[in-house]
């Protein structure tokens, strides 16, 4: 997600009025409000349950169409590694299509 820019300036139009923008930041919380406070979760059952299931889902990779990749560890030199990674991104995917090319043929 992407960061907002924090404003210095009022700008009409976003969900709140000048006045609240001139009076600043909300008061500070008492220990009595604080002592009121309950998970969200306790709250709004409904809307907890709403915000687990998208954040779920934002986390869910999709299903692979062809699972054909292995994770592995390799050591190579490292002015091998930093060519590639000068190249920008994608350079994983540049790396595995140069050693595509110099894997010997299957017989």
């Amino acid at each position: 997600m992407a960061r907002q820019k924090l404003l210095k300036e009022f700008v009409p139009g976003r969900g709140y009025t000048k006045e609240d923008w001139d009076e600043g930041d909300s008061p500070p919380i008492t220990p009595e409000e604080a002592a009121q406070f309950r998970p969200l979760k306790e709250a709004d059952p409904e809307m907890y349950a709403a915000i687990m299931r998208d954040k779920e889902a934002r986390l869910k990779r999709a299903p692979r169409k062809t699972p054909n990749k292995v994770r592995v560890s390799l050591r190579v030199d490292s002015d091998t590694l930093e060519a590639f990674k000068a190249t920008g991104k994608g350079w994983q995917t540049r790396m595995n299509e140069a050693l595509k090319g110099a894997a010997p043929k299957a017989a």
